[in-house]
């Protein structure tokens, strides 16, 4: 699920009722309530999923930058299929990377009849699904991807939800909420869907970021029914308890934190910590579990393995999580992760249980100081830096990750790290956007 948030789910506690069929699905699943990116946005940590292998090992640390594998990178699809399950995927990122739909005997691609990649929603996933599923469930060992959009930009729901989390008046002049986004360049990039919306209204500027916030809530509400014909569909084809169902998102999404409006940049946690979900009965995965301890994208891989009974490669990085799954105990699990963007600005950080520091790796497009520390227990929502009142603690963690970053580049053989703002893709339009107001102004 692109750009999902956990924490705007009711299932991790949110204020609004925007997912009652998976909340009542996971009441017979298990949640993790910490799963973190190892990289954002979408390539990178899509990469890791099916890889094992967090984005400084495979290769792709930034979205649309270096689009090509390290050789000999492990690909699960690849792996399933050779090992005679059925493979196929609902999906659109071979027209991001070619090489995507390798280890896919079905590879299905909705997304030529939308005008943007990024608009396909469960609802026609589903329609390419359901059928898959009732040929092949039951019959044959399976691998199916699916992956939808519903919760990336544009957000615009179907008009007769689409202000159900909105009842004010979205224009109004006494509010400038809008005023942060619309000095950037992520606001000219949003003109033709703002421009959609003030014509459904009827009326513009729209002046409070909150309303955009509330349409975004209004888009889970479809995802959510189509994930219960989903599930409804493994029911019926009486294969619900014996197939691993993971649901997660590949990353979040910034609704206006620290200066990030509508999009996925940022390693805070409305970015960097997606909902993950996960149900197997029959494997000893239900009962509303939660499970504390941190977990990864790159560590689907190996648990989608391990629960296929199939060999692990050796090259991939991530951790067979079904013990915790299970609720098992297991005493050696990490107890923090790197995270890393290299799209529209460079930076990495490490991420404990308890705190987050975050190491700039070049300017900040949101004026971000170059070093960030958060207690994420008593500051969830992050927004007292410690850096420097703690700056013990600071500095601890920040040689930690240093020294990690240095070992795991010596490992790859390379000289240099390539998360810095050299390396920066997408940002550069950006960038060059602030020159140019510069030049005029």
């Amino acid at each position: 699920m692109d750009s999902l948030r956990a924490d705007h789910l009711g299932i991790y506690g949110y204020h609004r009722p925007t997912s009652p069929n998976l909340d009542s699905w996971a009441a017979d699943a298990v949640v993790a309530d910490n799963f973190i990116c190892p990289g954002v946005p979408t390539t990178p940590v899509h990469t890791s999923l099916f890889t094992g292998q967090i984005p400084l090992t495979h290769g792709l640390v930034s979205h649309r930058g270096g689009m090509d594998l390290r050789p000999g990178t492990p690909w699960i699809p690849g792996i399933f299929s050779e090992a005679g399950y059925m493979t196929g995927a609902v999906d659109n990122i071979k027209r991001l990377l070619p090489w995507y739909t390798i280890g896919f005997e079905d590879y299905i691609d909705p997304s030529r009849r939308f005008r943007h990649v990024w608009s396909v929603p469960m609802s026609v996933i589903n329609q390419r699904a359901l059928p898959w599923l009732r040929e092949h469930a039951g019959r044959e060992p399976f691998f199916l991807f699916l992956h939808t959009w519903d919760t990336h930009t544009p957000y615009l729901p179907p008009l007769d939800i689409r202000h159900t989390f909105y009842p004010g008046d979205p224009c109004d002049p006494n509010i400038d909420t809008m005023r942060p986004f619309r000095r950037q360049y992520f606001y000219e990039r949003s003109r033709e869907w703002l421009a959609q919306l003030h014509q459904d209204l009827g009326r513009e500027p729209i002046t409070d970021a909150g309303y955009i916030e509330a349409l975004y809530d209004a888009c889970i509400l479809p995802l959510d029914q189509a994930l219960a014909n989903l599930f409804a569909q493994l029911e019926d084809l009486g294969v619900a308890d014996d197939t691993l169902v993971m649901l997660f998102g590949d990353h979040g999404e910034m609704m206006g934190s620290h200066d990030i409006y509508f999009d996925h940049h940022g390693l805070y946690e409305g970015n960097i910590r997606p909902p993950l979900l996960c149900r197997w009965p029959n494997g000893g995965i239900a009962g509303g579990r939660r499970v504390r301890q941190i977990i990864g994208h790159h560590d689907l891989a190996v648990t989608s393995l391990a629960a296929a009974g199939l060999d692990v490669p050796a090259e991939m990085e991530g951790r067979d999580a079904l013990p915790l799954l299970r609720g098992e105990a297991v005493d050696d699990w990490r107890t923090h992760t790197l995270s890393a963007e290299c799209t529209w600005q460079a930076a990495w950080c490490l991420r404990t249980d308890t705190h987050k520091l975050i190491a700039a790796q070049g300017p900040s497009l949101h004026n971000q100081p170059a070093h960030e520390l958060y207690d994420l227990v008593a500051d969830p929502g992050e927004t007292t830096n410690l850096y420097l009142s703690e700056w013990e603690l600071a500095a601890g963690l920040q040689a930690q990750l240093e020294n990690e970053i240095a070992l795991r580049l010596e490992d790859l053989g390379l000289a240099e790290d390539p998360v810095r703002h050299e390396n920066i893709s997408l940002g550069r339009r950006w960038f060059d956007w602030l020159a140019q107001r510069g030049r005029n102004n």
